[in-house]
């Protein structure tokens, strides 16, 4: 995580980008928030077609990129049409959906990407990342229910001294983070995707009451690539995230049928997120998928109880 300068306290989803930030972010890159919170996507002439929203975690807000090398930024050079890169750093599944219910009901987009890593999952679990609380999602009675609101705006070190510690909790084991609070567990590990799934059906029922069409696109960290059996668990929770949201009548994007075929998939990363080129290959695959995608007709079957 990067100075909290970057990064403001809110309510509803933890933490939020800093309007007007301009400044280094991760791995030295400059980065510019514009006047409603969002990543700029630098200069570039924009069509008056519908506008395109884009929300997820690092890989959508990019990391380790500039301003115009993120995928939205590219998308929208590719597309001509505005191309709203409302990813955050270290978001979970379940504040990703909140920021596409937040954005959408301010900036009525035609489209919504909305952008995952496996990673992402677990994160619903919790109700701390990274020494930020969160919003959390439970379960009961058979619905899905938001706790942790309004997420409390706690006390937090210096950031000299906490970027110094982060430096080293994040080389740690995941357990030895957990045991010293860096993150803290609500859920049992593997409730995730019981979440999440329950998460794709509250999409749904925002792509039908918004009249917005919204495509669940999967993405993969360069772990993925590095670990087999990582990769072999991860295919499994993203596969069942993208099957459920296409049952839900949501347009799909599977980006590892891009990067799979290439022979060497960890060129297009930096040090733990796409590099330039990565997030280029992910703007043309969704620039030349995006009206196929868009003329296919919402099809929705029954929601999940809860969502």
């Amino acid at each position: 995580m990067t100075d909290k300068a970057h990064f403001i306290h809110d309510g509803l989803l933890g933490h939020v980008l800093n309007p007007g930030f301009c400044g280094s972010g991760f791995g030295r890159s400059f980065h510019t928030i514009d006047a409603d919170g969002l990543r700029s996507n630098g200069e570039g002439h924009v069509s008056s077609e519908g506008s395109i929203l884009a929300v997820g975690d690092s890989y959508t807000y990019g990391d380790e990129v500039r301003d115009e090398e993120s995928w939205p930024a590219q998308l929208q050079r590719l597309t001509g049409r505005r191309v709203l890169n409302g990813g955050v750093t270290g978001y979970g599944f379940d504040q990703i959906v909140l920021r596409a219910e937040q954005l959408a009901a301010v900036h009525h987009p035609s489209v919504v990407i909305v952008s995952f890593i496996a990673e992402d999952i677990p994160r619903t679990e919790m109700r701390c990342m990274w020494w930020r609380e969160k919003p959390w999602f439970a379960i009961e009675n058979d619905q899905l229910v938001l706790r942790g609101v309004p997420v409390p705006d706690r006390p937090r070190l210096p950031a000299r001294i906490r970027l110094r510690a982060e430096r080293i909790l994040l080389e740690l084991p995941y357990i030895v983070q957990h045991l010293l609070g860096y993150h803290v567990r609500v859920h049992p590990a593997g409730f995730g995707p019981a979440i999440a799934e329950r998460l794709v059906g509250r999409l749904a029922a925002m792509q039908a009451d918004r009249h917005v069409r919204i495509i669940v696109m999967a993405q993969y960290s360069p772990y993925f690539w590095r670990y087999k059996a990582l990769a072999a668990r991860q295919r499994r929770v993203t596969q069942a995230i993208l099957d459920r949201a296409a049952a839900c009548g949501l347009a799909t994007q599977d980006t590892f049928h891009r990067f799979a075929p290439e022979p060497k998939p960890l060129d297009f990363y930096g040090l733990a997120h796409l590099n330039a080129r990565g997030n280029l290959m992910i703007a043309s695959l969704l620039a030349a998928t995006l009206p196929a995608l868009l003329a296919k007709s919402p099809s929705r079957e029954s929601l999940l109880p809860g969502t």
